[in-house]
């Protein structure tokens, strides 16, 4: 397997979700080794995805430089991420990734129209090496080895139409693409309004997002999966794990998982060369990872 970008360019225009103003995202393609960049076109700031160039991750993943933010990068991230993409530039002319529908599958079509390009250095993955654990309290996210990639997660929440949820994700890009990309952010309405009176959230709409108030949700179209919230939290996840910097194999598992406990995860992981080994995948022992990552 050779490391990938994407055949052309392509660009979409969206809402952000925190100013509610238009942002434009392009995708370029890149060389081999690039990893992937996040370039602010307003203000010619380039940021590497790289778990050190976290500032921020209360209400989302926020990256910066030199004072320079790009907020709300999982739910691109997460579909990059699923459709095995090594090399990348991200360009957005405002401080945030548009919010679209609240879920990744834009993203997913946005990189289907772009389509895959093989380059011509193997492709590197993280090989999970020993049981790496973040916990804080009740709550807690894990990496175990395993010859396969599974996404475990469990969420609960005192609301009637949440309450305890579980799912696991048999993780291959089909997978993804069926169970998990359509799965859209959710929040309460109690949250909304304060966060409209600090000047955020006034991009959210119940056009890209799920809002539930103490008993419902307000969403007159109602759900996309019966429990679409943890599939969500999945779709964090992945985007979250993208900070590595590259595809990893192993089975990651969460109780009560959040932005911030993946990011101290990424940093607890890459803290030391006993955790993981980095492989490139030439020969044969790149046939069980290419249902994933195909």
């Amino acid at each position: 397997m050779y490391q990938t970008t994407i055949k052309k360019p392509v660009e979409l225009v969206g809402i952000g979700l925190h100013k509610g103003t238009p942002v434009r995202l392009r995708l370029e393609p890149l060389e081999s080794n690039s990893g992937i960049i996040f370039y602010r076109s307003d203000v010619d700031v380039a940021i590497a995805l790289i778990p050190e160039n976290v500032v921020d991750t209360k209400m989302a993943t926020v990256i910066g430089k030199d004072g320079v933010v790009i907020s709300t990068i999982e739910h691109m991230l997460s579909a990059v991420y699923a459709y095995g993409l090594d090399n990348l530039k991200i360009i957005v002319d405002a401080d945030e990734i548009p919010v679209m529908d609240g879920s990744s599958a834009s993203f997913c079509m946005l990189l289907d129209e772009a389509g895959i390009q093989e380059l011509d250095k193997p492709k590197k993955v993280m090989r999970i090496k020993k049981e790496v654990i973040v916990q804080e309290g009740e709550k807690y996210v894990k990496l175990s080895p395993s010859t396969d990639l599974k996404y475990d997660f469990t969420i609960k929440f005192p609301h009637p139409v949440i309450n305890k949820q579980e799912y696991v994700l048999e993780f291959t890009k089909e997978s993804y693409k069926k169970e998990i990309a359509r799965a859209r952010t959710f929040g309460f309405l109690q949250e909304v309004q304060y966060l409209r009176s600090k000047g955020l959230a006034l991009g959210g709409t119940l056009e890209n997002a799920i809002v539930l108030d103490d008993k419902k949700i307000l969403n007159p179209e109602g759900l996309r999966f019966s429990d679409e919230f943890v599939r969500h939290k999945i779709l964090d996840a992945i985007g979250d794990m993208s900070l590595i910097g590259m595809n990893f194999v192993g089975n990651y598992e969460a109780m009560a998982g959040s932005h911030d406990l993946n990011h101290k995860l990424t940093i607890e992981l890459l803290s030391s060369p006993e955790n993981y080994e980095v492989i490139e995948l030439v020969g044969e022992k790149t046939a069980e990872l290419e249902k994933a990552y195909a």
